[in-house]
């Protein structure tokens, strides 16, 4: 099924994998985003792309230890590195409640702010965790399958889509060119999923990890999401701190060195009789 989902994130630009995640997780994240939004008493923003009827939470890591499982969940992480390399970056993590009465967000393509050509490789990926059912009347995430492929879609112009329909604990993933947008609720229940970003390791994420999640807790990350937040470095390279990383400068991680030291002492093991 791996390859099948790789296969179909190039060909349509997304997949959905389905009974991705365990009944009992699902329902402590429904609970505490639940929990969040009465004691943050989290509003809707109240303009056309984030919605006048939809309650956003951003910044999740910082707000409970349950979060830390998402983004570096077995079901999806794999996939997101198949699509933008092991090394990619948490570009951001919130909560989307879509309430009744919440009309169709606008098609864009997540990556379209990024001002280079299109076609190009995925800069970003994208999943959507379902924490209750997604259906075409509560305002299932709207999709052009195919639209990766091609240029960016006329913010909010009049596209044919289809519904990513899904059981709750199923997980929809997309290249973040593809051409999407949250459904209008039309039912009389609430559609609630946690939007889980990622962007290649060369990209600026959308919310900046490094001063949003204070360092004694990602100290307590497992050393997957460490680097997930951005305390590692791209390709030996990008994002060091005077050679070192960020997680040796500030969590006492393993020495590190970069590439071109790296490449220095491999032509010096070869110069060796």
């Amino acid at each position: 099924m791996f390859d099948e989902h790789v296969a179909r994130l190039k060909t349509d630009g997304y997949t959905i994998v389905e009974d991705a995640i365990a009944p009992d997780l699902v329902a402590e994240l429904l609970e505490s985003v639940e929990r969040l939004e009465r004691d943050l008493s989290a509003k809707p923003a109240m303009n056309p792309f984030e919605g006048d009827n939809t309650v956003r939470i951003y910044n999740l890591l910082a707000l409970g230890e349950v979060f830390a499982k998402v983004p570096v969940h077995p079901a999806v992480l794999p996939l997101i590195d198949a699509v933008l390399g092991p090394e990619c970056l948490i570009s951001s993590l919130a909560s989307i409640a879509i309430d009744p009465g919440q009309i169709a967000q606008p098609i864009h393509a997540d990556d379209q702010i990024i001002p280079i050509p299109k076609p190009h490789p995925a800069v970003v990926c994208n999943s959507m965790w379902a924490l209750t059912d997604f259906t075409d009347e509560n305002g299932a995430t709207r999709l052009v399958p195919g639209s990766h492929l091609g240029p960016n879609p006329e913010y909010g112009g009049d596209y044919k889509t289809i519904p990513a329909v899904m059981k709750a604990g199923s997980v929809l993933i997309w290249d973040g060119a593809l051409w999407h947008g949250g459904g209008a609720n039309r039912s009389q229940g609430r559609r609630t999923g946690i939007a889980m970003n990622y962007c290649a390791g060369y990209i600026r994420q959308q919310e900046n990890q490094q001063l949003g999640l204070p360092v004694e807790l990602v100290k307590t990350f497992e050393p997957r999401l460490q680097e997930l937040v951005g305390y590692g470095v791209y390709r030996g390279l990008i994002g060091q701190i005077e050679k070192q990383s960020p997680a040796q400068r500030l969590l006492d991680g393993a020495p590190y060195k970069v590439m071109w030291d790296r490449e220095a002492d491999a032509a010096a093991r070869k110069a060796r009789p």
